[in-house]
């Protein structure tokens, strides 16, 4: 018997009975003692209520003799679980490592046939990032970031951090409150508010080589964050109108800040504002390379014109 297969009989053998020993699990299904005790761990771990009962003779019971309603899943329901898992086992996401047993547990929950569905999915489905000859290899930049589950683990507990940032002239620490941590191109980017500097600032995860608590009593609220962040909201200088095809690839990439607003019932046209800093070179480059990404189906509003000169730069290289 499959590991998952024998514990999910274990679960249903627990549940209905009101008291149970390891001997008696070691019996009925053939296993060690070791095993036992590791697969009752397990179950315990998964969320049943089990209390152990200290003594010679002591044993487990089911608290109130019940579990958490069962769950179940419709075909299409196990097929979109399936799908989404596969479409993002390249990328680098945190938890990499807890895939494997969290796609034991999947299969456990499901029949023999919707099990055969995606083994016949998994055989005909390939996504972005994925080795045709080996669709379970992980290449090296698949992995994730060492310190971003360290991150998200602080992150949960407190928003107020002190990260420790490696930049071109050295280490260099910053309090911040994170606002938000999202991935765009492929890079994990932390947008938090510096509590030193009061002001906004973008970090990437790649540089991070150190994050913990931050512990002085100078900690803002949210509430007054928010309310300094209101007070520097930069005035859009960059505004476009989208034709369908500019949409269309407006809908394939576009920068995590930035959004459109439909002015047509159809949605075939579209009006996009947002501020742009010229005097942060990457973020200048970066929209230039976007808006040529977008193409000609795009007409100007307002541009900077340090973003206007760096168009006519790009394009002079390729039609001098």
């Amino acid at each position: 018997m499959k590991k998952v297969e024998r514990i999910n009989t274990i679960m249903r053998y627990i549940n209905n009975r009101s008291h149970f020993t390891i001997s008696e699990i070691m019996r009925e299904f053939n296993v060690s003692r070791s095993t036992a005790i590791r697969d009752i761990r397990e179950i315990e771990s998964m969320g049943m209520p089990l209390v152990a009962e200290v003594g010679r003779d002591g044993g487990y019971f089911v608290m109130q003799n019940s579990v958490l309603p069962v769950v179940r899943f419709t075909d299409n329901e196990v097929k979109a679980l399936f799908v989404a898992f596969m479409a993002t086992r390249n990328q680098q996401l945190p938890y990499l490592k807890s895939r494997q047993s969290l796609a034991e547990k999947l299969l456990g929950l499901i029949s023999e046939n919707q099990q055969d569905d995606l083994v016949h999915l998994n055989e005909i489905l390939l996504f972005e990032g994925t080795n045709p000859n080996n669709p379970d290899l992980l290449e090296l930049s698949d992995l994730p970031q060492p310190m971003l589950e360290r991150l998200i683990q602080l992150l949960l507990v407190d928003q107020h951090l002190m990260i420790t940032i490696d930049e071109a002239k050295g280490k260099k620490e910053y309090p911040i409150y994170l606002l938000h941590l999202y991935r765009e191109k492929s890079y994990w980017l932390i947008e938090g508010f510096d509590l030193k500097e009061g002001k906004k600032k973008i970090f990437h995860v790649d540089q991070l080589i150190d994050v913990k608590p931050y512990q002085k009593k100078k900690e803002l609220s949210k509430k007054k964050i928010h309310e300094k962040l209101i007070g520097q909201e930069e005035v859009n200088n960059l505004v476009l109108e989208l034709g369908p095809t500019a949409i269309a690839q407006f809908k394939k990439y576009h920068p995590f800040k930035i959004s459109i607003s439909y002015t047509d019932p159809f949605q075939s046209t579209a009006i996009l504002k947002t501020f742009i800093n010229v005097h942060y070179s990457h973020e200048l480059e970066e929209i230039t390379n976007w808006l040529l990404f977008l193409g000609r189906d795009i007409k100007v509003i307002e541009m900077p014109k340090e973003v206007l000169e760096s168009l006519q730069e790009r394009i002079s290289i390729f039609c001098p």
